[in-house]
């Protein structure tokens, strides 16, 4: 509390949070099967060497993590990117790279919300994507509205369950794999016939849609009540986590493929092969399970988190004036941004329920949360070099080599992306870079409290003052 009062602001979130709660509700974000849902995108692109282009993906994570945990050492509050890039280079660039990953942060509930109405419309023709959609997002809003702790209790809860249906394919495939069932090889980590760089950075592109969400953790800074660092800390330990889990169950799933060049070609159901080779392990009651399972944890456990880290994200950056005063009301007894959480609903729902019934509503959700989160990623790395390396002359590896190295492998994931995805992120950000400039000349300039009370380049208070 001290230490968020030295950089101007008030206490008004709840501090209920440990290590382990942020690690769970990280890994949530992430969701550990989530490579359910994407398996036959990723296997496609990557030319079926779908476990590599997710061990690359985690690779750029990691870099992207220890950045996040850095920033998260220097400033310990809420609102993610948009208080690292504020505070680490100028406070009209956190405005920028806010707008860039509220993109993602935004649109993700809606993408979860689609994704599970599409599954469970699925086994219960007679209820519509739509209403399945509208069920979520009321579900999810009255956890959220009760508190973080509430939704922390709940994800842990959900957590297990999508463990436990994660053994039951993992042990099923090896076994079915023991049994001859399925081919056993090194394919999905590398295959001479279809392996290029291009190829693999271009799946990268799509397989880091199951990583988004460890930043998030970043989000409820000021509701962690053991040091700061756990902050950094958390971010890693759940990215490591769901890096092994996704490499496990991709490279399994790719050895009980029943037609690998079909797949290659685009060819039958892209989207259903991970609960066809689940299927092929055990049969139609594994296919069902984990198909059930992808549901729930996308529409109701992912979107859950979601919902409450982007409410935060908006809150912060109403209290610094960047947005409608009213988004950073907050609950007198539940001490949770309630606005901006309805708001994420409300949005939610308009997005959701518009693009319920459309065929390519995946697809186009995807690219452009995608797209906004790396955008704003590459924005985190260069707030490291700028406030380390340049501000306070830091030459070691965690402020040059680890931010270098991030941009490098970010900025090439994001020009192997596809063309639509591009254009839109670049638009989008061309939106909020105007914007950051009305606001500006309409006297609305940034207004990070606590900003040059450590001297004239904002930093931060010194160390244990």
């Amino acid at each position: 509390m001290a230490e968020l009062e030295e950089f101007g602001y008030a206490q008004e979130l709840r501090r209920s949070l440990g290590f382990r709660d942020l690690v769970i509700y990280g890994l949530v974000f992430m969701v550990p099967i989530a490579p359910f849902g994407i398996f036959g995108s990723v296997y496609a692109a990557s030319g079926g060497m779908v476990a590599l282009a997710y061990a690359v993906g985690a690779l750029a994570m990691v870099f992207t993590a220890i950045s996040y945990a850095e920033m998260a050492k220097a400033f310990p509050m809420a609102g993610s990117v948009y208080t690292y890039a504020g505070r680490g280079l100028a406070q009209p660039v956190g405005f920028v790279a806010g707008w860039a990953i509220l993109l993602d942060y935004i649109l993700v509930p809606a993408l979860l919300y689609i994704v599970s109405g599409v599954a469970m419309h699925s086994f219960v023709p007679a209820v519509p994507v739509w209403a399945w959609v509208v069920a979520f997002v009321v579900l999810n809003t009255v956890i959220n509205y009760f508190g973080i702790a509430l939704t922390a209790r709940v994800t842990k809860y959900m957590l297990v369950a999508e463990l436990i249906v994660l053994a039951i394919f993992l042990a099923v495939g090896v076994w079915a794999l023991a049994s001859g069932r399925g081919h056993f090889s090194f394919d999905a980590w590398f295959d001479p016939g279809t392996f290029s760089v291009g190829v693999v950075f271009a799946a990268v592109s799509i397989a880091v849609l199951s990583f988004l969400g460890f930043d998030a953790i970043s989000t409820l800074a000021e509701e962690n009540r053991e040091d700061a660092r756990k902050i950094g800390r958390s971010m890693v330990a759940a990215l490591a986590l769901a890096a092994v889990l996704f490499v496990a169950q991709t490279w399994v799933a790719s050895m009980l493929v029943a037609d690998p060049q079909a797949l290659l070609a685009g060819k039958g159901d892209v989207d259903g092969a991970f609960y066809d080779a689940a299927g092929a392990a055990g049969g139609a009651w594994l296919a069902t399970l984990t198909a059930i399972a992808t549901a729930v944890a996308w529409g109701f456990a992912d979107a859950l988190v979601a919902q409450a880290a982007t409410s935060r994200i908006l809150f912060s950056m109403a209290r610094d004036r960047q947005l409608p005063r009213f988004l950073r009301q907050v609950h007198p007894r539940h001490r949770v941004p309630t606005n901006a959480t309805l708001v994420i609903a409300a949005v939610s729902l308009i997005v959701g329920v518009t693009l319920a019934t459309r065929s390519d509503a995946v697809t186009l959700l995807s690219t452009m949360v995608n797209f906004g989160a790396l955008t704003a990623f590459l924005l985190l790395h260069v707030s490291v070099l700028g406030h380390y390396a340049v501000r306070r002359g830091s030459r070691t590896v965690k402020h040059v080599v680890v931010p270098v190295c991030g941009l490098v492998i970010l900025g090439y994931v994001m020009w192997s992306a596809n063309v639509a995805a591009q254009v839109v992120g670049l638009v989008w950000l061309a939106v909020g870079i105007v914007l950051a400039i009305g606001l500006r000349l309409a006297g609305r300039t940034p207004t990070m409290a606590g900003m040059n009370r450590g001297g004239p380049d904002g930093d931060e208070p010194p160390a244990g003052g």
